[in-house]
């Protein structure tokens, strides 16, 4: 197989070397990039006469059949071929000849992937916004629906105060929330256009490439061509912000996992979404969630490979970079797969109420509002906090909860309590007075949901 780059050498490459060098098994799935690259470079060749309008229109229009052919199936690749620029320039070539010889004019393969790169990892970025919106939608319509679902929230693990189930959801929406922006930020900051860099020092051709950046819908050209052919900081980006989506679905995953238990039974996992056993013909497992959780690690393992092939490279382009797509690929489909089943999983999910409910009242989780309530009668704070330990230690001997005490209980330990505590350590009560703004109570959760409806055009 001739190689674009085989003019300078007296024998042909190695085949074990050249199978090692390839990279269409992987890079094939660019083609769409590449050839979208291609028209826009052949068609600002023939607008500045670099070559004629003739020949321009030849490449313009046979690109447009074979990315037709490509879409449709009726072209395949050809794994003889080095890479997909290979693969598409060959074709074109061997279908329009001379003329098709003219389209790598004035550009090299070092901007010419670093353009296709963009393109790709641009429109993921799109695709993956839409699946991220449609898992804020899933958590928005818990949040909207489950105002007045008491629950337990948890510090170390250990009931801590009461919450209410959009209140938590809450938190998720933030986190996937800034996952979103953090994806739109980086989409800005990667939106500039590398083609016309030539292998690194740019060319002796009139190149427009203000042109070519607004035909492929850039913001405009990068300014160092050597910058632009070695730049893979927007793919350790979004490697990032893939990982902390992934951690923060690990998170939530490993949450659904414990309330699914037979310990918590805070949730139901729908039969759609879980598995069975072998063996055991008892079982339902969360084994998406589990798959989730435990694709993270894949995802932090290819943001730690990015930083390592770049961490001392020279400038400019060195071969090492190819390594960028397959780790890059392998963390972009992971990340859509896995947002793109949990925003279809969420809204199957069965919520226990009355038992999360009752979890919460048998966790102590209104001992902060009993404090409070002595120290509305008066009490320090300190001496409160001291009381209601007290109190818990008599609940546990006696196996029940704070508001389970009788009165004279309560007045054995403080002469404070009156009747209207039962009232102020409701479940109700202790949610709804927390009411600035990221609280749970549900005047300020209804002014939050009105922010997120409003951000997050919901």
């Amino acid at each position: 197989m001739a190689q674009l780059w085989g003019g300078r050498f007296a024998k042909p490459c190695d085949e074990e070397v050249y199978n090692f060098n390839q990279s269409l098994g992987f890079d094939k799935r660019l083609y769409k990039c590449d050839i979208t690259g291609s028209i826009a470079h052949a068609t600002m060749l023939g607008k500045q006469g670099i070559i004629s309008s003739e020949e321009s229109d030849k490449i313009v229009t046979e690109l447009k059949k074979i990315l037709e052919e490509l879409e449709n199936g009726t072209l395949v690749f050809d794994d003889t071929q080095e890479d997909i620029h290979s693969f598409v320039e060959a074709t074109l070539i061997n279908r329009i000849g001379d003329a098709g010889k003219k389209l790598h004019t004035g550009r090299s393969r070092n901007d010419q992937v670093a353009l296709d790169m963009r393109l790709y990892t641009r429109d993921y970025i799109d695709k993956l916004i839409l699946e991220v919106h449609n898992l804020l939608k899933a958590i928005y319509d818990i949040m909207k629906d489950n105002l007045h679902t008491y629950m337990p929230a948890f510090t170390h693990l250990q009931k801590a105060q009461p919450t209410t189930l959009a209140h938590y959801m809450g938190a998720y929406f933030e986190m996937f929330s800034r996952d979103k922006d953090r994806l739109k930020s980086i989409r800005e900051r990667m939106n500039y256009c590398p083609l016309g860099s030539g292998a690194l020092c740019g060319t002796t051709y009139n190149l427009d490439r203000e042109f070519v950046a607004n035909a492929l819908g850039f913001n405009g050209p990068t300014l160092n061509s050597m910058d632009s052919v070695s730049d893979r900081d927007y793919l350790i980006e979004l490697l990032n912000a893939l990982s902390l989506i992934m951690m923060h679905l690990s998170r939530l995953s490993e949450e659904m996992i414990i309330f699914n238990t037979n310990e918590y039974r805070f949730i139901e996992m729908d039969d759609s979404f879980s598995t069975g056993s072998s063996i055991m013909p008892q079982k339902k497992n969360p084994d998406i969630a589990e798959l989730v959780r435990g694709k993270s690690g894949r995802v932090y393992g290819s943001l730690m490979s990015m930083l390592t092939t770049m961490k001392a490279l020279p400038l400019a382009y060195n071969k090492d970079m190819q390594e960028d797509k397959e780790i890059s690929f392998d963390a972009m489909d992971t990340v859509l797969s896995s947002v793109h089943i949990y925003s279809l999983m969420l809204p199957t999910i069965t919520f226990n109420k009355e038992r999360m409910a009752a979890s919460a009242m048998m966790g102590f989780t209104n001992a902060t509002d009993a404090a409070d309530y002595l120290v509305n009668k008066g009490v320090p704070f300190r001496d409160a906090h001291g009381i209601i330990g007290k109190l818990v230690l008599l609940c546990e001997e006696k196996k029940c909860s704070i508001e389970d005490l009788s009165l004279d209980e309560l007045k054995n330990i403080s002469e404070c309590f009156e009747t209207d505590v039962y009232d102020a350590i409701s479940l109700k009560e202790c949610v709804n007075k927390r009411l600035t703004i990221g609280a749970p109570g549900i005047e300020a959760m209804e002014e939050v949901l009105k922010t997120y409806a409003l951000k997050e055009d919901l």
